[in-house]
């Protein structure tokens, strides 16, 4: 069965106002452990606006910090893999796959992170973490040829979404 619409903020039966998360004002960490395991997969898609001639330093390889594109793959990887670290109630997941895929047009970058795993709860906030972790270090990367009169008019990180999810079970 493949589940692409399930909400993990309801409970089993779906009912909007069951939060999981919340017992009676206090957060907690939502108990999966009555859950069967299934192979789950979540896609996560982000853009960052640019300047057209630091898209074109990326594409040549001329930022100064190093290769932008294998730094900001390497930093989404690692914010997958350290998710549960940074989001309170976020369980630690078993990471079987993450794919990275970039995509350079004339005055944005767009960073769609995959997250596979095979368990209780879903990979959906991995591939989100993914793309915003692997978005900030791209900015963090081209900032100094971003930069006009202290600011940086152009650079901008939107459209930061789930795309994709499924359960196998």
């Amino acid at each position: 069965m493949t589940d692409t619409n399930s909400s993990e903020t309801t409970d089993e039966t779906g009912d909007p106002d069951s939060l999981t998360h919340v017992d009676g004002g206090d957060a907690q960490m939502v108990d999966v452990g009555g859950k069967s395991d299934s192979q789950r997969r979540a896609v996560a898609r982000g853009r960052l606006g640019l300047q057209p001639s630091t898209v074109e330093a990326i594409r040549a390889d001329g930022i100064k910090k190093g290769d932008v594109l294998a730094t900001a793959r390497v930093g989404a990887i690692r914010a997958v893999k350290h998710t549960w670290e940074s989001i309170p109630m976020c369980h630690q997941i078993p990471v079987t796959n993450v794919e990275t895929e970039f995509d350079l047009e004339e005055t944005t970058l767009t960073l769609a992170v995959t997250v596979e795993t095979v368990g209780k709860t879903g990979c959906e906030m991995e591939a989100l973490e993914g793309v915003t972790t692997g978005l900030n270090t791209v900015w963090d990367m081209v900032k100094a040829a971003e930069k006009v009169d202290g600011i940086y008019p152009d650079t901008r990180i939107e459209d930061v979404r789930v795309v994709e999810r499924t359960v196998e079970r």
